[in-house]
């Protein structure tokens, strides 16, 4: 059965369709309108529902998580913007809250699971509160985690609350009642840092026109995992930055280094969410 991918934003709908034509991504139809254009007989006969899909990343990571392509599944991380500390904090009233409309649809179809991520920010617990309660007045079991990257070795913080709501018939459920929310996890373990951790320097580079030397450090690798080749600059400010190996940091880049750094910056991290998956496969197996 053919994959969804619902994404409005042109140049990342393209980079995705580049991407399953090169077999990164399952097969599927990459659809640009709105979800709010979206009907619910659009969506019949997918095994796979990607909606705000970015460049695809929720179905990268249930692939690389084992997930079989035709197991019906859906995934969404609504826009951040109205829930997200720099925005304009209209939360609820903003015309971005998209929540309702995938509701609407998941309604319709009834996904057996439903995965999901959003901005970890004040802001953020009442939007995952809403969804909770509407996807248990549905019947669904309902589990959420707040996680960052750095838990998974990643150079950077990106913290996001990540759901999972499953059929209750499924027989996923706690001692407590068919609920997901109290379900023991262990998907992601957390490691105390200590000075042996920190990166040890490497070597010093001259960077940019004024040939300024910055030092190089790397990291334990034990604790990098997916970006375990990352060099890391100490900056003016003191604080370390991670580089790919043998680039500048300070050179110019062209036109479409914008466009990766806005599909990444919206994008969720592939190791996060696949754990994540890994995590919700492995409580079905106990």
């Amino acid at each position: 059965m053919a994959v969804y991918y619902n994404e409005i934003e042109e140049d990342a709908a393209d980079w995705m369709r580049r991407l399953i034509r090169r077999g990164v991504l399952p097969e599927g139809d990459v659809d640009t309108r709105s979800i709010t254009e979206v009907s619910p007989d659009d969506l019949t006969g997918y095994s796979q529902c990607h909606f705000f899909a970015g460049i695809g990343t929720w179905a990268f990571a249930l692939k690389n998580a084992g997930w079989p392509e035709d197991r019906k599944v859906w995934t969404g991380s609504c826009p951040c913007q109205p829930f997200a500390a720099p925005g304009r904090k209209k939360g609820f009233e903003d015309e971005r809250h998209l929540w309702p409309v995938w509701f609407r649809l998941i309604t319709e179809h009834d996904p057996d699971v439903v995965f999901g991520e959003q901005v970890a920010s004040p802001d953020g617990l009442p939007w995952l509160d809403l969804v909770q309660s509407d996807m248990e007045e549905e019947g669904y079991a309902f589990g959420a985690f707040d996680l960052c990257a750095a838990g998974f070795g990643a150079p950077h913080i990106r913290q996001r609350l990540y759901f999972v709501a499953d059929k209750a018939e499924s027989g996923v459920c706690d001692t407590v009642s068919p609920r997901l929310e109290g379900h023991a996890w262990d998907g992601a373990v957390r490691r105390r840092r200590t000075e042996a951790d920190r990166p040890t320097s490497k070597d010093c580079r001259s960077y940019g026109p004024s040939g300024r030397e910055l030092p190089v450090l790397t990291p334990p690798e034990e604790v990098n995992g997916f970006w375990k080749g990352a060099e890391w600059a100490e900056c003016e400010d003191k604080k370390l930055r991670p580089i790919k190996p043998g680039i500048s940091p300070l050179a110019y880049g062209p036109a479409e280094h914008f466009l990766r750094v806005r599909c990444y910056g919206n994008g969720i991290v592939e190791p996060v969410a696949r754990e994540f998956i890994q995590a919700y496969m492995e409580t079905e197996r106990a």
